[in-house]
C-alpha cells in the first residue's frame, strides 16, 4: 500500500491511544446525562473506575487508524486531482487554500464509512456503565438489535461534522505552516513548528464543527438500553422518543441555551492540540521515511524536519 496508508493509520493510531482518557471525558460531558428533554443529571463528572478513560478505546485503535489512512490518501489525491502542480501533497506550497479545505472536505467524506460505525462504538462503549462492557460487547449488541446498517445510525450528521471539520482541519495546518515558515529555521525550530501547527489545526478543526459534535453524541446516547439493571451513564425518560438531529438540537437550545453546544469544548481542546501535535509529527515524519528509506534513524530525522517548511 502507499506510504500516505500507513503514515494515516500509524498516527491515527497513536493519536487515539494519547487522546482516548480525554475523549472519554468529553464525551460524557456532551451527554450530560441527558433525557430526551435535554435536561442534564449531576453524574456527567462520574468514572467507575481507572478502566472508564480507557472505555472505547479499542474501537477507536482500530476504526481511527484505518479512517485516518482513507482520510490522507482521500485529501492527497483529491489535492492533487484538482491542481496538476502538486507533486508532493505534504508540501503543498503555492496551492490556493480553499483547494486545501475542498480537499480536506472530500477526505472527510471518503473516511465516513469507517467514523461513522467506529464513533457510534465508541460513543456507546464510553456512556455505558455497567461491568464488562467494551468496544466489542456494544458493537455485538448494535448489530444483534438493529443489523449491519445500525452501525451507521447518526451517519448524516457524523458525515457532515467530518466534512466541514477535516476541510478547515487541512486548511488550518497548511496556513499555519505557511504563516510560521522561515528560511532560517533550524531542525529543532521546524519540528516545534510542526508540532505547534498540528495542535492549532486540531483546535480549529473542533472549534468549527463542535455543536454538531455535541448534537452527535446525543443522538447516539438514545440508544443505550434503559432498563434500571443495564445502569447506562445518561438516563432517559421512560418509553423515550428518539429523537431526531433537528429535534435534540431545538431541546437542547430550549432547555440549556447556546451553553448546551459548547459544553466540554475546553477539555476537547486541550486533547485536540495534544493528539494533533504528535500526530502531524508523526505522519510528517512517516511520510518522509517510508519515501526516502535511510540507513540510519538519525539521519531520517534530521531530513523530515529539514523538509518541512
Amino acid at each position: 500500500m502507499s506510504s500516505d496508508f500507513w503514515a494515516g493509520y500509524l498516527s491515527g493510531a497513536i493519536g487515539i491511544i494519547i487522546g482516548n482518557p480525554l475523549d472519554v471525558v468529553k464525551v460524557r460531558i456532551q451527554a450530560g446525562g441527558a433525557d430526551v428533554a435535554g435536561s442534564t443529571s449531576q453524574n456527567i463528572g462520574s468514572f467507575e473506575n481507572a478502566s472508564s478513560l480507557v472505555r472505547g478505546a479499542a474501537a477507536p485503535i482500530l476504526g481511527y487508524g484505518a479512517l485516518n489512512a482513507l482520510l490522507f490518501v482521500a485529501y492527497n489525491r483529491s489535492l492533487m486531482f484538482m491542481d496538476d502542480s502538486v507533486k508532493d501533497p505534504t508540501n503543498p506550497f503555492g496551492v490556493s487554500l480553499y483547494k486545501i479545505w475542498l480537499a480536506g472536505a472530500a477526505g472527510g467524506v471518503a473516511s465516513w464509512t469507517v467514523s461513522s460505525p467506529t464513533e457510534f462504538i465508541k460513543c456507546r462503549a464510553q456512556l455505558d456503565t455497567r461491568p464488562g462492557i467494551s468496544s466489542w460487547t456494544v458493537a455485538k449488541d448494535i448489530f444483534r438489535t438493529r443489523g449491519l446498517m445500525g452501525l451507521y445510525f447518526g451517519g448524516v450528521i457524523t458525515c457532515a461534522r467530518d466534512s466541514i471539520g477535516y476541510g478547515f482541519y487541512f486548511w488550518s495546518y497548511e496556513y499555519c505552516k505557511r504563516l510560521m515558515s522561515s528560511e532560517n529555521d533550524n531542525a529543532h525550530e521546524i519540528a516545534l513548528k510542526v508540532l505547534l501547527c498540528g495542535g492549532i489545526a486540531g483546535v480549529t478543526t473542533w472549534a468549527s464543527v463542535y455543536p454538531l459534535d455535541m448534537i452527535k453524541t446525543r443522538l447516539q446516547a438514545q440508544t443505550i438500553a434503559t432498563a434500571p439493571e443495564s445502569r447506562p451513564l445518561i438516563h432517559l425518560q421512560s418509553n423515550p422518543q428518539t429523537l431526531n438531529s433537528y429535534q435534540i438540537a431545538k431541546a437542547a437550545y430550549l432547555s440549556e441555551g447556546l451553553k448546551a453546544f459548547y459544553r466540554g469544548l475546553g477539555i476537547c481542546s486541550l486533547r485536540a492540540f495534544i493528539v494533533n501535535a504528535v500526530q502531524w509529527a508523526t505522519y510528517e515524519w512517516l511520510m518522509k521515511y517510508l519515501n526516502s528509506p535511510c540507513d540510519q534513524t538519525q539521519s531520517c530525522v534530521a531530513g523530515v524536519t529539514g523538509s518541512i517548511k
